[in-house]
């Protein structure tokens, strides 16, 4: 990352507020988001220049070049004092921006969010899929974090996560830990979780299940003796069994 200043002060604030992303565009103030709320750090709209200014002092020369070639860059940014970052640089109407996202690193204990107690059993479970199913900012991707986190505690094993983004960074406890991220670490889901069986897990953390696909993967883990945990969009009970139905091909309904 390049040294001119400005990086630090915004992604201080944006840790300040506990806000998700912070958003850096022309026309626009930086801004982040809080709990699903977008709140400017500024009166003074980015001009493109300013804008381009901080895209560039987000990477290193060589990152730059690559940009301006290939139009997009995803890559992580460390802050001491701070913290974790991903960024996801692109352009817009000929000009730069970015979204930067930042990395959990304090893995929330179950009882700090007053979990039912069942959650932690449920979390050491040797096979079987868990789904955690809510709405849009909801605590679906913290509710899984902290049972991740309680197993990691409490068990030993291999847990592999494919997510889209890492909202979450796990440190090595009790058990292997290996994170991998969409776009960054592997092409797609599908292309990740092929290969997962062959890194013997003996759990799969998958971020969402956005796809058929992504189901039927989740099913055939949770068959074949392993445990997998997923999120799924869906404000109640009985959508998320409708989108369960949608998402298995109705030949193997009978097997839900």
């Amino acid at each position: 990352m390049n040294n001119m200043g400005m990086l630090p002060q915004l992604f201080s604030a944006m840790k300040k507020l506990a806000g998700s992303d912070m958003y850096i565009s022309a026309g626009i103030a930086p801004t982040v988001k809080v709990h699903g709320s977008l709140r400017a750090l500024s009166e003074h709209k980015l001009t493109a220049e300013q804008s381009l200014a901080l895209v560039k002092e987000a990477m290193s020369e060589d990152e730059y070049a690559s940009f301006y070639r290939t139009k997009e860059s995803n890559f992580g940014i460390f802050m001491p004092d701070i913290g974790r970052f991903r960024v996801s640089a692109f352009w817009q109407l000929e000009k730069a921006g970015m979204v930067i996202r930042r990395i959990e690193t304090e893995i929330p204990a179950m009882d700090d969010l007053h979990l039912p107690p069942i959650l932690k059993h449920t979390a050491l479970e040797k096979r079987g899929l868990i789904l955690v199913v809510g709405a849009t900012g909801s605590g679906k991707s913290t509710t899984q974090a902290a049972m991740v986190g309680y197993r990691n505690q409490n068990s030993s094993g291999h847990i592999l996560t494919i997510e889209d983004p890492i909202e979450f960074v796990h440190e090595h406890g009790s058990c292997i830990i290996t994170q991998r991220e969409v776009g960054i670490d592997t092409e797609s889901f599908e292309e990740a979780l092929k290969s997962s069986l062959r890194q013997a897990p003996d759990v799969i953390l998958i971020g969402e299940i956005r796809s058929q696909e992504t189901m039927e993967f989740a099913l055939a883990f949770a068959e074949t003796g392993h445990l997998c945990m997923a999120t799924l969009h869906a404000t109640n009970a009985n959508q998320a069994i409708d989108r369960i139905l949608h998402l298995v091909p109705k030949e193997k309904h009978a097997q839900l």
